[in-house]
């Protein structure tokens, strides 16, 4: 007989989750990209990457713009198991990719780079 102390533990792939993940990498804007790790972390289980890639991995809405999610690296990865197709979507929005990464990671980065906010001095 099994154990299922699964109850215990918190499954980050719950259809809450989910939704969650997908309303983030909705709001990635055109030019920008966003890693599996920072996708996690912004719907609220930073430890959860390998999860975001499960969820982009089956996410076949085309709404949601799965080509912008990435490794921390800055490697591009897979997309519908079609790397290239994700690396010409990427180039169409104006970020430079070479070899299989992403040139300049920082400056394209959700976060990071020119968009970044800084605070008003009072």
């Amino acid at each position: 007989m099994r154990n299922n102390s699964s109850s215990s533990r918190r499954t980050p792939s719950r259809p809450d989750f989910s939704v969650r993940v997908l309303s983030v990498v909705r709001r990635i804007p055109v030019g920008r990209v966003a890693t599996y790790g920072d996708v996690a972390a912004l719907a609220g289980r930073p430890r959860a990457a390998r999860a975001v890639g499960n969820i982009m991995r089956t996410c076949r809405r085309p709404d949601v713009p799965c080509h912008r999610v990435i490794a921390s690296g800055g490697k591009i990865g897979g997309y519908g198991g079609s790397p290239a197709l994700k690396r010409a979507l990427l180039v169409a929005e104006g970020i430079v990719v070479q070899g299989s990464r992403i040139k300049s990671l920082a400056t394209h980065r959700l976060g990071h780079g020119k968009q970044r906010r800084t605070r008003s001095p009072r």
